[in-house]
């Protein structure tokens, strides 16, 4: 199957994980015969007015994978093949047609994009495992190795039936720690490549190779912390889980402006004021490997994290980070493997996007001049900041300009889409 469609600092707790241990940190395998399994992941959503996750189109967008990965096949943005235009595929007619906003608001809308779950294997012997993990209140959007994937049809349907599971699983899995590591490429540059340059052992799934295991989703479920803004500009973070936050950040970039602010361990709700824009990225993510590393990764396993998000993590914006707490991860994901693993270390980095009254100025002054380079910029979230530029509207034809100009941002922002036939 082709690839075709659809995109801290943090304080250390004292519960780090055991493989976090000084001298685990590069042979999570330590003793002779030990399989170790390390995952890292990111959980995005956006934040609505009063802090909690809210609908976007996560999988709107350019592609940022190589075309043999491997996605769903009932395309959720297809209506009609009948429509296309003459000479061109199925996929990029729908891509590059007339997606207006609130059709695009509507397709594929969820509160929560899985982004790059990535699982490594560490063992000094060969050894085949199984590998199975369930997605609840969520369906698998792309994979690879080729894997056998269970689930409802892909769309908003689906994720809001309360009762909506998917599956992907590998049944066999070959773990072979002296193997050549040979790799699929592509010439096009792609994030996907940066999760290669750790320690973990390459693997085998029938015909193909790949250095981990690695899926995608989208999900309908909320999220961990909610973040809203007070009257006097402070940032009320809450945290909605059963247990702790380990660690969470407040960052803010504006061009080559940069701040953030630590806030530590998250048990109820903090009131912060954003941060002064006088950090640097080289320290931001120095920490921020160190605080991954605390958390159970390798060293190499962090810095291949941060590597793969530098790009989306520190643009332009106002996010906050958090570690979601492992039971959580687990409650959300439930991660099989037999033979079972001597240990599992799962750390995933939640990313909750707030929307400054900043943000939405310059979005709104944008509109106002139909600046689609500006727009561009926003593209991922446009459509949530928008909402709020056109709550603001005052007129009718003011609202209709607004979507007419955003549906002209959003349209150039799906045409970018590569198309794998």
């Amino acid at each position: 199957m082709r690839r075709s469609v659809v995109a801290f600092v943090f304080a250390m707790s004292a519960g780090v994980s055991v493989s976090a241990r000084v001298g685990d940190f590069q042979r999570p395998a330590a003793k002779s015969g030990e399989l170790a399994v390390h995952e890292w992941g990111t959980f995005t959503t956006v934040a609505g007015p009063d802090g909690r996750a809210i609908d976007w189109l996560p999988l709107g967008g350019p592609s940022d994978l190589p075309c043999f990965v491997q996605h769903f096949d009932n395309d959720p943005y297809v209506k009609t093949l009948a429509a296309r235009p003459a000479g061109t595929s199925a996929t990029a007619a729908v891509r590059v047609g007339n997606t207006t906003y609130d059709a695009a608001r509507q397709q594929m809308a969820a509160r929560v994009r899985m982004e790059t779950p990535v699982l490594y294997f560490y063992s000094d012997r060969d050894t085949t495992v199984r590998v199975r993990v369930s997605f609840h209140h969520g369906l698998m959007t792309e994979w690879f190795p080729p894997a056998a994937v269970s689930q409802g049809a892909v769309g908003s349907a689906t994720l809001r039936d309360p009762g909506a599971t998917s599956v992907i699983e590998w049944p066999s899995v070959h773990v072979a720690p002296a193997a050549a590591p040979t790799f699929a490429t592509e010439r096009s540059e792609s994030r996907y490549y940066a999760a290669r340059t750790t320690d973990a052992a390459p693997l085998a799934v029938g015909g193909s190779r790949e250095r981990f295991l690695f899926y995608r989703g989208v999900a309908d479920f909320d999220a961990s912390i909610s973040a809203a803004f007070e009257s006097d500009g402070r940032i009320l973070v809450k945290n909605l889980s059963a247990a702790e936050i380990p660690g969470a950040i407040l960052f803010e970039r504006r061009g080559a402006a940069l701040g953030f602010r630590v806030l530590g361990l998250l048990g109820g709700e903090l009131l912060v004021t954003p941060p002064a824009l006088d950090g640097t990225l080289e320290g931001l993510r120095k920490t921020l490997e160190q605080t991954l590393v605390a958390q159970g990764l390798t060293t190499k396993e962090a810095s291949a994290m941060v590597e793969t998000w530098r790009d989306s993590w520190f643009e332009d914006g106002l996010r906050v980070f958090y570690i979601v707490p492992r039971r959580t991860v687990d409650e959300i994901l439930p991660l099989e493997i037999t033979p079972a693993p001597s240990r599992v270390t799962r750390v995933f980095v939640g990313r909750m996007e707030l929307f400054s009254s900043a943000t939405v100025q310059s979005v709104r002054a944008a509109i106002d001049a139909n600046d689609q380079t500006t727009l561009a910029r926003y593209a991922r979230f446009l459509g949530p900041i928008t909402d709020r530029v056109l709550a603001d509207a005052r007129h009718p034809e003011a609202s209709a300009r607004i979507r007419d100009v955003t549906n002209a941002a959003l349209t150039a922002y799906l045409r970018k889409t590569a198309i794998c036939e």
